[in-house]
């Protein structure tokens, strides 16, 4: 590391050298590997202990979930800070149908299409969805802080009211219904909850997301019936026809205009309702079920001494605005992006990234140059890369708050890749990057804001949810300052 934490060539210039690891037996090397993913080791000891058997970054590895139902577990696996971005590099790497990695969901679970999650960006159909997401989120930009505060509210003061009567409050819970209708209202203006839905919104996605995610997860059940249920075989579609069914008709319903506008793109309006409900239900609600509790339980750990200083920040910064939460005042809010920023490059939603290189490649790490093959599939697990302790210093498995506050942090920015992308790059129809980059980081952010607008500190007990991190508030210190104090 030079001593500015950044990362530093090594011996990058050097001659390119064979990629180092194994694949082992087919089949049985890559069901044992599996087996030791997501039981014997865990994700991170897996990867992490293949980094120290090769004294590589890049070393060749089994990714799960392998046989039967990946065609090809083989990767190059790509685990440092350096080699990582070669993945967002869509001149280098292809990113066809790589959405989930070595596995495809059936087709059948998306009316039929492949959304724009599967699509390279050299494919046609690329650029029309993503200019229709793009001119949803512009036309709703004004909708974002008001139902954010709206929804997150109510949500809080059930937080309140279930402390006092039973001591504790599942936020993953009250978070994956509010979230929910807060996407509904934010996107579209129409609430699930009021449409045919009903209160069954939440559930229907749930049940949909972990027929695609199945092969990733587990459910902690004995592994004799996880193996052959969720890791071996694809749950048959047909289980879930009725609840993406009545998932659709809300969004051929409530996104009247985004679905006008996807057809003056050249998109079929079936077509595009089916790549809204991807982008609406996997990306946004998916990745906010993971999202908010990562932040949540990150801003907890922290203490009371952090708190202080959060509140102190957001309540200014709000006072000045005349008492409102406005974007300007959210972007005088240094402390609270960083805040945001350190949950995101900790505990990014999605954690595996993917390409297939297009040509023979070189990839570069801090310590040496690696040849690699047209065809051969690359692979990231986002953690390795975004805590490496050549960009991130000592603490770079720490949650430090106020790492990417002023000049000098804000140059580490380069290195947060939770978008599938760099944060100091914008999302575009010619790359894969989240097209929700910025709202995503404006959620996480109107989060810390109602915290620290009604809270002087909170308690809670963190723990694992299928598919990340687990918060129950155990007590809150209602605010005694500022417009919400008590």
């Amino acid at each position: 590391m030079n001593p500015n934490g950044m990362e530093s060539g090594g011996e990058g210039s050097g001659v390119p050298r064979e990629v180092p690891g194994s694949y082992g037996v087919p089949y049985v090397s890559a069901i044992r590997d599996r087996l030791d993913f997501y039981y014997n080791q865990g994700q991170d000891k897996y990867f992490e202990s293949r980094v120290q058997k090769y004294g590589s970054t890049v070393v060749r590895i089994n990714v799960p979930p392998g046989p039967f139902m990946a065609r090809d577990p083989r990767v190059v696996a790509v685990l440092d800070a350096k080699s990582f971005p070669v993945l967002f590099d869509v001149t280098k790497v292809e990113k066809k149908d790589l959405f989930t990695g070595t596995y495809m969901p059936s087709t059948a679970l998306t009316g039929g299409y492949r959304v724009c999650s599967y699509l390279d960006p050299a494919e046609p159909t690329h650029a029309k969805v993503k200019h229709m997401l793009f001119s949803l989120l512009a036309s709703r930009k004004d909708a974002f802080i008001p139902a954010f505060r709206s929804h997150f509210s109510s949500l809080l003061a059930t937080v309140e009211s279930q402390i006092l009567l039973a001591g504790k409050s599942d936020f993953n819970k009250l978070n994956d219904a509010t979230s929910f209708e807060f996407i509904g209202d934010a996107y579209f203006g129409v609430l699930p909850s009021a449409s045919d839905l009903g209160a069954t919104g939440p559930a229907k996605a749930a049940k949909w997301l972990i027929w695609q995610l199945h092969p990733l997860v587990t459910l902690g059940l004995p592994r004799i019936l996880e193996e052959p249920l969720l890791h071996t075989f694809h749950l048959p579609p047909f289980l879930v026809k009725g609840d993406y069914k009545a998932l659709y008709n809300y969004f051929f319903a409530a996104a009247t205009k985004a679905l006008d506008d996807a057809e003056s793109l050249g998109l079929k309006r079936d077509e595009a309702c089916h790549n809204l409900l991807f982008a609406t239900v996997f990306n946004s609600y998916g990745g906010l079920k993971v999202l908010l509790p990562g932040i949540l339980s990150r801003v907890a750990a922290a203490g009371e001494k952090f708190h202080q200083r959060l509140a102190k920040e957001v309540r200014g910064a709000v006072e000045d605005a005349g008492g409102k939460v406005t974007m300007a005042a959210l972007e005088k809010m240094e402390l609270t992006k960083s805040a945001v920023w350190e949950a995101l490059r900790l505990d990014p939603p999605v954690k595996f990234q993917y390409g297939r290189a297009k040509t023979d490649l070189n990839i570069e790490s801090h310590d040496a140059v690696f040849a690699v093959k047209k065809g051969e599939m690359l692979f990231g697990y986002q953690p390795c890369a975004t805590k490496d302790p050549r960009v991130f210093g000592a603490t770079a498995a720490e949650f430090v708050g106020d790492r990417f506050v002023g000049e000098e942090g804000s140059k580490l920015l380069r290195y947060v890749y939770w978008s599938n992308g760099r944060e100091t790059d914008s999302p575009s129809v010619a790359n894969k990057q989240c097209p929700g980059k910025n709202l995503v980081v404006l959620v996480g952010r109107l989060l810390v804001v109602e915290l620290f607008l009604r809270y002087d500190t909170f308690t809670a007990d963190v723990g694992t949810d299928l598919l990340g991190t687990k918060v129950e508030f155990t007590a809150v210190t209602k605010a005694t300052s500022g417009p919400d104090a008590a």
